[in-house]
């Protein structure tokens, strides 16, 4: 799981007189992954499409615009069945006929209500001023303008205007209307002249006959009629749809299918009168890929497997022999035929099971290259357990685990992958909040069973009693970053002794293990005890019950640790002097692993605030204890009047719910308090995803990925389709 499944590279070799054949058979296997040809070889050319590509073609785009002027979407199909030739070419005519015509008389109406709308919007301001149209203009001795402005605005100006004998001027909503007679000798004009200094939209005064209300509501009424035309060719066409959704996804699936067959020798290497095909399959569907096509062409074609990839980078895998026959023979590279192509092997992730679905993680960050181990199965074995310990709360873990069943059973690819990581999130996060004191919510539920009951962990470290516990967990973060860590420098080290030698694996992978685990040795041992804090040590007896006491490494330990340092210090200059610039890292990168216990407090604390604001909480044991909860008036009333119990905050449930208090108080504060409660673990539920799932990702990607991990592989797409609307004819 940790390698990507075995590819080899493939030829297929044949004449043109069987290329139809062979392509329905590999199209019908979909295994071969296909390699364009790239024109690199003398005497060979990219192949062309077969007969009635174009046709085809022309097909699937009518098919795709119909479908999007229809709105047809992928869950309206009824059961897959075969669709022949001659229904497809039938009632594709026939559907393309009705929507042509109904999508035409649509866009023709709405042109029209458009047009309409546009008028109505110029009339309007004419219709607020009340003024008939034919007064509004083809005077000799006054001139007129109407514009949008304020009317008291346009009086001021005008008052002072020189060129301006006489003006009036009617208003009518926004709009108004200036009729003015110029001062004799005055210029043509003048008006709009004398108005420079006003904020005045001018308006275009229309040709009408009827009044500008009446011209108005007739506008109205056309444009009403129109709307229910359109509503009625609307009908018909959601008729149509609902008809013809499921012949229009069924003819779409068949040409794409057709398509995609009569264009695969593009990528072919051919000449006047044969073919070669070349891609990557999986070693183990090579003798079935074999055998399919002999069964369709006998031995018209010829199927070589060229190379079985090794996982090394930089095309070394071609190298690696592959059975021929009762023998063994090198990569075929004797000029037989035409090797075209990348050497890059796509990569078919090998995750099955429980760890397949966070491959979506994986890819999130890139596909791992064939040469590179593939981090799933690691992600799934630590992604969940980083999560759950950050959130740790059962109530919190069973809604994440409810979420990610939804998204589980009801959609499919990257959602139903996405819902499977939420719940194993969920359920890491339910069996941490079981080990925090059966935490719900931000509340010990044990607490409520029967009897004298003391859980072994008592909450997360935020009360005043467990700060031993917050040390401890900054810890235990910091030794699971040393931990994962370490097997990211690990697998470095394979992955160098496996692509080149140990002395490349100890320069790139075996410096950083030395230094990386030398530096926490040294800082976990009794070398220089006075710098060090006491919880380091103490840790260890707290986080297993008292089961493991632990004083330190020797002080001999904490100089081989120094020694282990200086190795790698030295390894890394001599290997790679330009990472000397990173020498702390090893030290850094684990301390990064601090902000998990960082984010379990962080979270902790928001759930803790959300409880005390809602329904109060309390200190016993004169303020040395943990948090309590209220709940009520009366345990209220207890709280205040019992010394050994510090009260931290009333509560809104029960701060105003006294006997002095009216009842209508009492229930608007219990009800205030019950939306803060849910509102506030709604919201620390969502930043939840948002603070505990972004860190965990960010401690993979930078902390954990950069160790070993690159990405940037190929996908792999095999030459086929997986239909879902059709059948294959009887």
């Amino acid at each position: 799981m940790l390698r990507p499944e075995r590819m080899s590279k493939v030829s297929v070799t044949g004449s043109k007189r069987v290329i139809d054949d062979v392509i329905e058979a590999t199209y019908e296997h979909h295994s071969l992954h296909v390699t364009d040809y790239d024109e690199r070889y003398e005497g060979f050319a990219p192949g062309e499409s077969l007969d009635g590509a174009e046709t085809v073609n022309e097909r699937l785009v009518t098919v795709r615009s119909l479908e999007s002027i229809l709105d047809v979407e992928g869950d309206e199909a009824d059961e897959a069945r075969p669709l022949d030739d001659e229904e497809l070419e039938a009632e594709l005519a026939d559907v393309r006929d009705r929507v042509n015509e109904l999508n035409d008389r649509q866009d023709e109406l709405k042109g029209e209500i458009r047009d309409r709308e546009e008028e109505i919007e110029r009339m309007e301001p004419f219709a607020d001023l009340g003024i008939e149209l034919d007064l509004l203009g083809g005077y000799d001795s006054l001139e007129v303008v109407v514009g949008e402005a304020k009317p008291d605005a346009v009086e001021a100006a005008l008052a002072d205007a020189d060129g301006i004998d006489a003006f009036e001027v009617f208003a009518g909503g926004d709009v108004v209307a200036i009729f003015a007679r110029p001062a004799e000798g005055a210029e043509e004009g003048v008006l709009q002249d004398s108005l420079v200094g006003v904020d005045i939209a001018l308006l275009e005064v229309p040709g009408a006959d009827a009044s500008p209300s009446d011209y108005v509501a007739e506008l109205e009424r056309e444009r009403d009629g129109l709307l229910k035309d359109l509503d009625e060719v609307q009908a018909e066409l959601a008729a149509v749809k609902e008809e013809a959704a499921g012949f229009l996804l069924r003819a779409e699936e068949r040409l794409t299918i057709e398509a995609e067959k009569k264009q695969a020798p593009l990528s072919f290497a051919t000449t006047e009168n044969a073919f070669i095909a070349e891609g990557w399959v999986p070693t183990e569907t090579f003798p079935d890929l074999q055998t399919a096509i002999a069964d369709a062409v006998g031995d018209h074609a010829e199927v070589e497997e060229l190379e079985r990839a090794s996982f090394t980078p930089d095309g070394d895998h071609h190298t690696e022999a592959v059975a021929d026959g009762g023998g063994e023979r090198e990569a075929a590279t004797d000029g037989g035929h035409a090797t075209h192509g990348s050497d890059d092997p796509p990569v078919v992730q090998d995750n099955g099971g429980a760890a397949g679905p966070f491959e979506v993680l994986v890819r999130g960050f890139g596909r791992p290259k064939y040469s590179e181990f593939d981090p799933t199965l690691l992600v799934f074995l630590t992604f969940p357990l980083m999560f759950g310990f950050m959130i740790g709360d059962v109530g919190y873990g069973v809604l994440y685990a409810a979420i990610g069943a939804f998204l589980y059973s009801r959609y499919d690819g990257t959602f139903r992958e996405l819902g499977a990581v939420a719940l194993w999130a969920g359920g890491f996060t339910i069996l941490f909040g079981i080990y925090f004191g059966i935490d719900v919510f931000g509340y010990h539920a044990y607490q409520l069973l029967p009897g004298d009951i003391h859980w072994p962990v008592d909450g997360k470290g935020l009360s005043p009693a467990d700060i031993d516990w917050a040390l401890s967990f900054l810890v235990a973060s910091v030794l699971f970053g040393l931990v994962h860590l370490n097997v990211g420098h690990v697998l470095s080290f394979v992955s160098n002794y496996q692509q080149h030698d140990l002395k490349h694996a100890m320069y790139e992978g075996g410096s950083w293990l030395l230094i990386l685990n030398g530096a926490w040795i040294w800082i976990f041992s009794q070398q220089l005890p006075g710098p060090k804090p006491e919880f380091l040590f103490e840790s260890f007896s707290i986080l297993t019950f008292g089961a493991v006491s632990f004083a330190g490494f020797p002080v001999a330990v904490g100089y081989a640790a120094i020694a282990a340092i200086v190795l790698g210090i030295v390894l890394l200059a001599i290997g790679e002097p330009p990472e000397l610039a990173e020498v702390l890292a090893p030290i850094v990168n684990v301390i990064s692993y601090a902000r998990i216990m960082a984010v379990l407090l962080a979270k902790g604390g928001m759930a803790l605030a959300v409880n005390l604001l809602a329904f109060g909480a309390y200190i016993d044991d004169g303020g040395d204890g943990s948090f309590h909860f209220i709940f009520s008036a009366d345990y209220l009333a207890e709280v205040q009047n019992t010394a050994d119990y510090e009260l931290v905050f009333a509560g809104m449930t029960t701060a105003f719910n006294s006997p002095e208090s009216s009842a209508i108080v009492g229930i608007l504060a219990l009800v205030a308090g019950v939306v803060v409660a849910v509102v506030g673990h709604i919201v620390v539920l969502a930043l939840g995803v948002t603070s505990a799932g972004i860190q965990a990702v960010r401690l993979e990607y930078v902390e954990f990925f950069g160790n070993f991990y690159e990405g940037g592989g190929d996908s792999y797409l095999p030459f086929g389709y997986d239909r879902r609307y059709t059948a294959e004819d009887d």
